[in-house]
């Protein structure tokens, strides 16, 4: 009997996996018909870092290259800026597709991901690296999505 449990368990873990990869690559391949290249969003990043206060970031991206980091003030994020790098990451919504792919191929315990229906990018990211610490979650939210032209 124990044995028929597992396998059932198992088997269920592995379809929940499959479901949320299934609806990655759904959306992000709407997100790649959609053709959209050049664009600006607001993203809030939430964890328990020293430039919350500085939040969200407004992101401009020209012809797929991120162009443009703000913080909230209107202060420019630049490459000499110590929080470039990381922010970097999520400053396209490839790099917010790359970011939800390795999270969901083992990066992180738990991973929650909500799309935009139009277009398919990801809106609101909520990660949980490991399950048993502490302050290791972050979520990411986009908002104030906008097409340029």
């Amino acid at each position: 009997m124990k044995k028929i449990v597992l396998v059932v368990l198992a088997f269920m873990l592995t379809a929940c996996s499959f479901g949320a990869k299934n609806e990655l690559t759904q959306n992000q391949t709407k997100w790649e018909q959609a053709n959209i290249d050049s664009y600006r969003f607001s993203l809030m990043i939430g964890c328990f870092c020293a430039f919350m206060d500085r939040m969200p970031l407004t992101i401009e991206v020209n012809n797929g290259q991120v162009t443009s980091i703000k913080y909230a003030d209107g202060s420019s994020v630049d490459s000499t800026d110590g929080q470039f790098e990381y922010f970097n990451r999520f400053a396209t919504m490839d790099g917010l597709f790359a970011e939800v792919k390795a999270d969901q191929n083992g990066a992180a315990e738990e991973v929650k991901v909500t799309y935009d229906s139009t277009y398919g990018y990801p809106s609101q990211i909520s990660v949980d690296r490991i399950k048993a610490a502490v302050d290791d979650e972050y979520s990411l939210t986009v908002s104030n999505f906008e097409v340029l032209k």
